[in-house]
């Protein structure tokens, strides 16, 4: 015999009108309460009527993105080659803008409980493997795009050779006392930068402090924004022994740095992350990773997996390539007058 409303409450020790709160995603369930009760109801194989009428009443044919913002060079580019790639195909992009003051987590999992699409695009959401982790309650589709964690497919760049690119070039310049922008610490693509510029310190064992690598106090965008790498550039600026070159783990921190450095009157030669348009215009040399082309590929592979469930799981790794330009060519001035 299934399972009712009334069993479902009756395990969770709450009423049935608390029950159907939780599946109808009001706000006046507590977290604790809600995780529970749809603990009992997926322990006992419940689904309520209300999810199965949604599913029924909608076009299966729905590709969700779901992203931090949209006022992003990075996730413009993304987003292109998305929309591109997903006109080849009888399925429709809806996209879904995560609120950047909540916990993201908290707000995935929601999403994904109203089944509102037939598969879901993750666009650079980052988490770190311990929260992605709680995705595989669910059955839905699910890829993640500039992430990744082992049991979720996932497309991304080779973010610790990039950077190991990034600062061998500036020590082939000639700069052995490089300073790294950083932004959020916990955020995947921002570790492996981190380790892949660590790596080729270590690997000449320079005399490089800890204290080079520096993060700016804006947190908008997961730190990935032009003020970050402004505040980053000051700190730098203030330093007793002042770095000679600059990796920044975006181009858009990048921006800002540059900016720091013409308010100084300062100059430094910087490598930034990405290769988003605006880098072209300003002679930013950069680790270009292929935006668009992993939008594409997103698409082609969830469709894959809408139609074949059982496939194996994917990790594609797109490689990076250095641009040079203008911006490390030069020559670092600091005055401390």
């Amino acid at each position: 015999m299934s399972n009712t409303i009334y069993d479902i409450a009756r395990q969770a020790d709450v009423s049935i009108a608390t029950v159907s709160r939780v599946f109808n995603d009001s706000t006046k369930v507590s977290k604790a309460t809600r995780d529970k009760v749809i603990a009992v109801a997926r322990e006992a194989g419940y689904h309520p009527q209300g999810f199965a009428h949604g599913l029924a009443s909608r076009k299966n044919n729905i590709i969700l993105a779901v992203v931090p913002v949209l006022s992003n060079y990075f996730f413009m580019q993304v987003l292109a080659g998305i929309q591109d790639k997903i006109s080849e195909y009888n399925y429709e992009l809806y996209i879904y803008n995560i609120k950047p003051n909540e916990d993201k987590l908290d707000q995935i999992r929601q999403l994904l409980r109203r089944k509102w699409a037939a598969a879901y695009l993750m666009v650079s959401v980052h988490l770190p493997d311990s929260k992605w982790k709680h995705l595989m309650e669910f059955d839905d589709p699910i890829t993640l795009v500039d992430d990744s964690y082992p049991e979720i497919d996932s497309i991304y760049v080779d973010n610790v050779h990039g950077a190991e690119v990034a600062t061998q070039y500036l020590l082939n310049k000639g700069y052995l006392n490089p300073g790294m922008i950083l932004p959020n610490r916990y955020s995947k693509p921002a570790q492996d930068r981190l380790k892949g510029f660590q790596n080729i310190i270590n690997k000449y064992q320079l005399r490089v402090t800890p204290d080079n690598v520096v993060v700016g106090d804006t947190d908008y965008r997961d730190g990935y924004n032009e003020q970050n790498g402004y505040e980053a550039m000051q700190k730098m600026l203030a330093m007793e022994t002042v770095p000679d070159a600059c990796f920044c783990s975006s181009d858009i921190q990048a921006v800002g740095a540059m900016g720091a450095l013409r308010e100084a009157g300062e100059s430094m030669p910087i490598i930034g992350y990405d290769d988003i348009k605006v880098a072209e215009y300003m002679g930013l040399s950069t680790i270009s990773q292929p935006m668009y082309k992993m939008g594409e590929k997103a698409v082609e592979h969830i469709i894959e997996r809408i139609e074949n469930p059982e496939q194996e799981l994917l990790q594609y790794v797109f490689p990076t390539e250095l641009v040079k330009r203008s911006s490390t060519e030069i020559e670092k001035v600091i005055n401390h007058s």
